[in-house]
């Protein structure tokens, strides 16, 4: 519910801002009021899932997502829809690192915890897409709000199971919220994501976006010095110190880059340049979530437990690179068969490759009473990395679109070839020119991201590790 929700409005967006009335300008709010309250208050949700408890904190975010989600889907002005969607926002902060650390504190080895992450991995990987998905038949059947009501059945259901289900303890003790450490990260992470959002209309030299992205590294920097001095911190520096787990959050934000900038290049693609309808361009990416679904619960979950993490991260993220170059090669002609099919399959099995393992090493050997801080760290790679990877690519999409549309016109005006039928196959193909040019640079950081994996995340597989000394005397008594 949390992931589809990133996506899930895209494409009911044009009927919203019809509905209600909202400005070229202000439109983004939708998708950034959300965003920047959800990657920005991750760490806070996750750590007051460790001091409250995190059935409590999951039982209070799924009622609050529905409230939420319940005023957007009635707004009748654009300022009480931006307001509801950065309500799902906070408590979508509250809710992901709550499901995450319960999944880490509940299976902790074995074939479950492989089974138990591989649905997690699909389900991280594969919601953004699922969203699109959604959005498409609930816009085109229903209507554009119910793209928001249908997270109130949704969580009625989880809020019944997780009150019959789940069952776990707090680890208060004597630990307290670290509130200059809050305001530090919270607003760091709230400039950088605010920053990328902006970047996408404004470009990336505006003064704000460059005064919000600078700001924002500030603050980090800021916080990570508080951290080493603070005595209840918000985010315990050993946790990102550690080389496997900085490995595994670095690995996912590279990947999400890629990834998320895939997923906006391919929607507008299927729409403005196939003329797909929302149901179609929702449908074509159906065989990545499938891929997706098969790649974390068919493959990584039944190998983690045999295999380092690298020799599953790596490959997938290869195969996504391979992917993501084969759609380098889209022209304005429809090719779904012969390049987008191949590069969505690829990418899917490549994504279901890395999300499972990713969030397996990120979580394992944390102690219960920092797994939730943990579990936010690892949504707010995620999050942050969908972020910057939509406002970088979508900056050298525009660009680049702009360069080839000004020198073919050029040239078809110097020729006196410039008809209204050459001039709208010349915008496609500078539109199709920018998608390909950006996605070729989301080839190489997916790359990168193979790169990090295999030389940072060096953790053996799980039958290979030595047990522990505690483990070992209770075995022998």
């Amino acid at each position: 519910m949390v992931v589809l929700d990133a996506t899930v409005v895209n494409i009911a967006l044009p009927s919203a801002q019809r509905e209600l009335g909202m400005s070229d300008g202000n439109r983004q709010w939708v998708i950034t009021a959300y965003t920047v309250a959800f990657g920005g208050l991750l760490l806070l949700g996750g750590r007051i899932a460790d001091l409250v408890g995190r059935k409590t904190t999951f039982m209070v975010g799924l009622v609050g997502f529905a409230v939420a989600s319940g005023l957007g889907g009635a707004a009748t002005g654009p300022g009480l829809l931006f307001g509801a969607r950065a309500l799902q926002g906070a408590f979508g902060a509250l809710l992901a690192p709550s499901a995450l650390s319960l999944l880490t504190t509940t299976f902790t080895g074995g074939k479950e915890r492989g089974k138990a992450f591989g649905i997690y991995g699909a389900i991280a990987g594969g919601g953004a897409a699922i969203g699109l998905i959604a959005g498409g038949l609930l816009t085109e059947y229903l209507d554009w709000r119910w793209c928001l009501y249908v997270n109130v059945p949704v969580a009625v259901l989880a809020f019944a199971g997780a009150a019959v289900f789940l069952h776990d303890r707090p680890d208060r003790g004597r630990a307290r919220l670290d509130v200059p450490g809050v305001l530090l990260g919270c607003g760091g992470l709230v400039a950088i994501v605010y920053g990328c959002s902006e970047a996408r209309p404004r470009g990336w030299s505006d003064a704000l976006v460059l005064g919000l992205l600078t700001g924002g590294v500030l603050l980090l920097a800021l916080f990570a010095w508080w951290q080493t001095r603070a005595r209840y911190p918000l985010l315990p520096l050993p946790i990102v110190r550690d080389r496997n787990r900085g490995g595994a959050f670095l690995t996912m934000g590279l990947a999400v880059i890629a990834m998320f900038g895939m997923f906006l290049f391919m929607t507008y693609y299927f729409q403005a340049v196939l003329g797909y309808s929302p149901v179609k361009t929702g449908l074509a990416f159906l065989p990545m979530t499938a891929a997706i679904v098969i790649g974390s619960t068919q493959i990584s979950a039944r190998l983690l437990h045999h295999l380092a993490p690298r020799l599953l991260m790596t490959p997938g993220a290869l195969l996504a690179a391979v992917g993501l170059f084969l759609l380098t090669f889209l022209t304005a002609e429809p090719a779904f068969v012969s390049h987008v099919l191949p590069a969505e399959l690829l990418v899917g099995l490549g994504m279901g490759l890395i999300f499972m393992p990713v969030m397996a090493t990120a979580t394992t050997g944390v102690a219960s009473r920092d797994s939730g801080v943990t579990s936010a760290t690892v949504n707010t790679a995620q999050q942050v990395g969908g972020s910057i990877g939509t406002a970088l690519l979508n900056t050298l999409a525009t660009s680049s679109s702009a360069t080839y549309l000004a020198s073919r016109m050029a040239d078809a005006s110097r020729t006196g070839q410039l008809t209204p039928a050459v001039r709208s196959g010349i915008v496609k193909d500078a539109v199709v020119h920018g998608f390909t040019v950006a996605i070729g640079v989301g080839s190489a950081i997916m790359l990168l991201a193979a790169v990090v994996a295999w030389f940072m995340v060096t953790a053996r597989a799980p039958k290979h590790r030595p047990r522990p000394a505690r483990d070992a005397a209770t075995a022998a008594v």
